[in-house]
């Protein structure tokens, strides 16, 4: 702290944020007791993945974009595959569909409990990081781990692998997953629904900071199911869309401390929140009869306006995906086609699908050979980063009473409720050369 005169500064960086996906940092400085200056910096640098698939054949965008992520690779394949799908008029439906479903469920799985179990939980127990939880509570840690695995698991045996799936395409699968083998998941996702539970109720306890925020909330919803997938693009302000009509209603900006955009809302150029706390908040009545119990158990009303609490959404959801997963293994069939066929042509088309951090939404334009013309992809981390910052300056304005290492923490904290999954947001950068 610096004193000038009556003027005091308090100056706070975090050079590098931990356990999140990416590389980050924040700067923060508190000027007489108000917050002068706060950016969330992103500096990992932009990968231009939009920029690459531009001359592509539409088959190749699903395994493209997923290498922008290896946490949540089925949020690119499936985006990508829809919008070529949307842009070529066909469907996939039926057990194909399921299929679909249930690879997903295994990327919620896997990706939740990693970030609430070993990236997240520390900061409500004091601790640094996982290994420190193992000396006091190691069945939580295995039991963490051992759902996990659950979650690679039915990546592995749906997708190919559990790391970047080999097995999905557009319009379906290249390969038909084996009854047996999908069906041989049941007994384990019966055990992880209840650790799924054990978890959540676990967390429920932790002591959250008292912070609220009237969010608005966007995610996908869908008339027959809890969203994961598929849907309409929906918020609890009233918007009801397409998912083709989403460039309508969001954009992206630069801003000078940051190599990723900051996506807004059209209308006001207001931020706007997708993850689990708005899939929470806009779909709670399609979760199951035990999600909603449990979410009741674990301190979780209707919604949820406190962002610590995500850490209780995402173990919800993780449960929900467990009990989805089980009902799509005990019923599966073999389709008669590992994919739907496909009528190649000029088109532009749209997907959107609600990875484990929040919507992320595709649109490419294609010639009549089926050759990328135009992409353009928004994850969720980059949608979430104004109100990434709208919260920390909540939250600091809320704890300015804190010593700074105490204030630190609970900054990285705060930003830690998103799951940022940094290295997604920083693909799309626009490049422009002038030469004279």
């Amino acid at each position: 702290m610096s004193k000038a005169g009556n003027a005091s500064t308090r100056r706070i960086k975090v050079d590098a944020l931990s356990r999140v996906e990416g590389e980050g940092a924040l700067d923060l400085r508190i000027q007489d007791g108000v917050v002068k200056d706060l950016k969330f910096r992103i500096f990992e640098p932009p990968r231009f993945f939009e920029a690459f698939l531009r001359g592509r054949d539409y088959s190749e965008a699903p395994d493209i974009t997923a290498r922008i992520c290896g946490i949540c690779p089925v949020a690119y394949l499936m985006g990508a595959s829809q919008a070529m799908e949307d842009a070529f008029g066909v469907r996939v439906a039926g057990t194909l569909r399921d299929l679909r479903r249930l690879v997903y469920c295994g990327e919620w799985i896997e990706s939740h409990v990693l970030h609430a179990a070993m990236l997240h939980a520390p900061d409500f127990l004091g601790l640094d990081d996982a290994l420190q939880i193992a000396k006091t509570n190691p069945e939580l840690v295995k039991t963490a781990l051992a759902l996990k695995k659950l979650g690679n698991d039915i990546l592995e045996v749906v997708g190919g692998r559990a790391i970047h799936p080999i097995n999905l395409r557009v319009g379906g699968f290249y390969k038909i997953p084996a009854r047996d083998t999908v069906r041989g998941l049941a007994e384990r996702l019966k055990w992880g629904i209840e650790a799924a539970r054990g978890l959540a109720l676990a967390f429920g306890k932790f002591d959250f900071p008292d912070y609220e925020y009237d969010y608005t909330c966007v995610s996908l919803k869908h008339p027959d199911e809890y969203a994961i997938h598929e849907g309409r693009i929906v918020s609890n302000r009233g918007l009801d869309i397409p998912v083709a009509e989403f460039l309508k209603h969001f954009g992206e900006e630069h801003v000078a401390h940051s190599n990723a955009l900051h996506g807004f809302q059209r209308d006001g150029r207001a931020p706007y929140l997708v993850g689990p706390l708005a899939r929470y908040n806009n779909n709670f009545d399609q979760l199951s009869t035990l999600a909603k119990a449990t979410a009741k158990e674990a301190g979780l009303g209707r919604t949820c306006t406190n962002p610590f609490q995500s850490i209780v959404v995402r173990m919800v959801e993780t449960l929900y995906a467990c009990e989805e997963a089980l009902r799509i293994a005990e019923a599966y069939e073999e389709p008669d086609a590992p994919s739907v066929p496909l009528d190649v042509r000029a088109a532009v088309g749209h997907g959107c699908t609600e990875a484990p951090r929040g919507i992320c939404y595709h649109r490419y334009e294609l010639d009549k050979k089926g050759r990328i013309k135009d992409a353009v992809i928004t994850p969720p981390t980059a949608q979430n980063q104004k109100q990434i910052e709208v919260d920390l300056l909540g939250v600091v304005e809320r704890n300015l009473d804190l010593k700074d290492e105490d204030l630190k923490w609970r900054c990285e904290q705060t930003i830690r409720n998103y799951d940022p999954c940094i290295s997604c947001a920083t693909h799309f950068l626009k490049l422009t050369v002038s030469r004279d």
